[in-house]
C-alpha cells in the first residue's frame, strides 16, 4: 500500500481488540483511509479472553445500570443478523437458590430484561420444573425451580478478526505485531513510530484497552480519566451434561458466574471479578480463582468440579472505568471518550475508555461520528448493523443449511468439519476449500480436520503467523492438538510465513 513514511491515512486506530477493529471497520466503510495497528496478533488480550457472550448484562439490573443493559440488548439481535456464522442465540437456566435472592425479584429482572431491549426473535422468559426440564438432570436434587432466558453466544476471538478483515476489504490497512513506542502531534498531523516503521494520519484513535493509558503516556497526553483494570478468570474442563442449554449459577457472596456448552466436548465455567495489579503480557487466571470456580460449580452439579479436571484455563483483564464502586463486580461495563485536539486545528486524538464485547459496534459508530467534523473523507452514518460480517452473508437460522450445503459440495468432509468450518468461517469457508475434491487436495492434515488449505487461509487472509495464533484465537483446536502435532504446525508456519 505504499510506503508508510509518505502515506497520510486520514484515521490510525491503535489496538486490535473488538473496540479498535471495530472503529477501524466502520470508519473504512465510511471512505476514511484507515490504518489498524496492534502490537501483538489480533484479539491477543483482553478480547479473545472474555465469557464469549452477546448479552444484555441480567446482572447489572442490580446496580442500577439500565441505560447500559438497554444498550446492549438492542444490540444482540442486530450482532446476530450480520454475523450468523460465530453468533447464535443461547438458552440460558438460572436456578432458584433459597436463601439469596427471591424467585420475585428474579422473575421482576427477567421481565425487565426481555421488555427494555427491543427483543424480536429471541425466546422470552419462563419458568422451568427442573424435576422434568433436561437442564434439571445434571444438577443436585435441591433445585427444582427455575428460570429460563435467552442470550446469545459469540466467538469472541473471530467477531475481533472478521472485523478487521472486513476494514482490509474496505481499504483498511492492518498491522499486526507492530507495537506503538511514540506518537508526537505536529500541528495538524500525527506521526507515529512504530519500531523501525513511522506513520502518519490525521487523526488516531486510543483503543489500547487496558494499554490506553500507557499509549496517553507515549503521546504526552495528560488526562484525568481513571481505569480499573479487573481481572476476569474462566476454567474448562470436559463436559458436564450433554443438553445445548447454558447456566447462570449464583453464590452466597452475591456473585454470579456461567457454565456453558463449549466446543463441542467441554464446559466453559466462569468468570471472576478481581482486581488486577501485575502485568499484562502474562495474565494467568491464580490459584484461589481456580478452586474458587472449581468450589462454585460444585455447589450445582452433582459431580464435584476439582482442580485435577481443569483442562484449561484462560484470564482477560478488563479495562473498566473506575467509578469508585466497592467490589470490582459492581463496576460499570460501559465506555467513555476523551476527545483531545481537532478544535483548534491540530490534529485530533480519540481515547476509548472502557466497554464491552455487546455494545463494540455501537462504541465504533459513536466513535467515529465524533471524528466527523474533523476528518472530511468520512461521510454517511451508522452502517455497521446492517452490512454481514465476511462469512456471515446468509440468515440468522441459516447455519444448518450452510452446514448442509458444504457437506454436499465437498462430500469427503464429515459433518462435525463442515460445522466447524462453517461456524468459524461461513460462507468464506468455500473460498479455501475452493475445487477440492478429496481431503488430500487440501494438503497435509495437522491433527483434528486442519488442514494446509485452512493454514494458508488463514495466514494470507487473517494475519495468523503462530500455532497459537491459529490453534487458540483462529480456531479453539489448541484444546485438542497434542504438542507434537503443534510442533508440527508450528514448524509448518514458521516456513509459511518465512517465503
Amino acid at each position: 500500500m505504499g510506503d508508510p513514511v509518505s502515506a497520510i491515512y486520514d484515521l490510525a486506530v491503535i489496538g486490535g481488540g473488538v473496540n479498535g477493529a471495530g472503529i477501524a471497520r466502520d470508519a473504512a466503510g465510511r471512505g476514511a483511509k484507515v490504518l489498524l495497528l496492534e502490537r501483538g496478533d489480533l484479539a491477543e488480550g483482553t478480547s479473545s479472553n472474555s465469557t464469549k457472550l452477546i448479552h444484555g448484562g441480567l446482572r447489572y439490573l442490580e446496580h442500577y445500570e439500565f441505560a447500559l443493559v438497554r444498550e446492549a440488548l438492542s444490540e444482540r439481535e442486530v450482532l446476530w443478523g450480520i454475523a450468523p456464522h460465530i453468533i447464535w442465540p443461547l438458552r440460558f437456566i438460572l436456578p432458584h437458590r433459597p436463601g439469596l435472592r427471591p424467585r420475585w425479584l428474579l422473575r421482576l429482572g427477567l421481565f425487565l430484561y426481555d421488555h427494555i431491549g427491543g427483543r424480536k426473535r429471541l425466546p422470552a422468559a419462563e419458568s422451568v420444573d427442573l424435576t422434568r426440564h433436561p437442564a434439571g438432570a445434571p444438577l443436585k436434587s435441591e433445585y427444582t425451580r427455575a428460570f429460563a432466558y435467552s442470550d446469545g453466544w459469540v466467538d469472541d476471538a473471530r467477531l475481533v478478526v472478521l472485523n478487521a478483515r472486513d476494514a482490509a476489504d474496505r481499504g483498511a490497512e492492518v498491522r499486526t505485531r507492530c507495537e506503538v513506542t511514540a506518537l508526537t502531534r505536529e500541528g495538524a498531523l500525527w506521526h507515529i513510530d512504530a519500531g523501525s516503521q513511522t506513520f502518519r494520519a490525521r487523526a488516531v484513535v486510543n483503543a489500547a484497552g487496558p494499554r490506553v493509558l500507557d499509549l496517553l503516556g507515549r503521546a504526552g497526553e495528560p488526562t484525568t480519566q481513571k481505569m480499573r483494570l479487573v481481572r476476569g478468570s474462566h476454567i474448562v474442563v470436559r463436559k458436564l451434561f450433554e443438553h445445548d442449554y447454558a447456566y447462570f449459577f449464583q453464590l452466597p457472596d452475591g456473585r454470579i458466574f456461567f457454565a456453558i456448552p463449549y466446543e463441542s466436548d467441554f464446559t466453559l465455567i466462569g468468570t471472576t471479578d478481581v482486581d488486577h495489579h501485575e502485568g499484562l503480557d502474562a495474565v494467568r487466571a491464580s490459584p484461589e480463582e481456580i478452586a474458587y470456580l472449581c468450589e462454585g460449580a460444585s455447589e450445582y452439579f452433582r459431580t464435584p468440579v476439582t482442580p485435577a479436571d481443569v483442562v484449561w484455563t484462560y484470564s482477560g483483564v478488563r479495562p473498566l472505568v473506575d467509578d469508585g464502586s466497592g467490589k470490582p463486580e459492581a463496576a460499570t461495563r460501559g465506555y467513555r471518550f476523551e476527545l483531545d485536539g481537532g478544535a483548534d486545528g491540530t490534529a485530533p486524538l480519540l481515547s476509548v475508555f472502557g466497554g464491552k464485547i455487546t455494545t463494540y459496534r455501537h462504541l465504533a459508530a459513536e466513535a467515529v461520528d465524533k471524528l466527523k467534523p474533523f476528518l472530511p473523507a468520512l461521510t454517511g452514518g451508522d452502517w455497521t448493523g446492517t452490512a454481514p460480517l465476511p462469512g456471515g452473508d446468509f440468515a440468522r437460522d441459516g447455519a444448518g443449511a450452510q452446514i448442509r450445503a458444504l457437506a454436499a459440495r465437498y462430500p469427503f468432509l464429515t459433518e462435525g468439519e463442515a460445522r466447524r468450518l462453517i461456524q468459524l468461517y461461513g460462507t468464506r469457508a468455500f473460498a479455501f476449500l475452493g475445487e477440492a475434491r478429496t481431503a488430500e487436495d487440501l494438503g497435509p492434515t495437522f491433527g483434528h480436520g486442519l488442514t494446509a488449505a485452512e493454514v494458508d487461509y488463514l495466514v494470507a487472509e487473517e494475519w495468523a503467523r503462530t500455532a497459537e495464533d491459529v490453534l487458540w484465537r483462529r480456531t479453539k483446536l489448541g484444546l485438542r492438538f497434542s504438542p507434537g502435532q503443534t510442533a508440527e504446525l508450528a514448524a509448518y508456519l514458521a516456513e509459511r510465513t518465512s517465503q
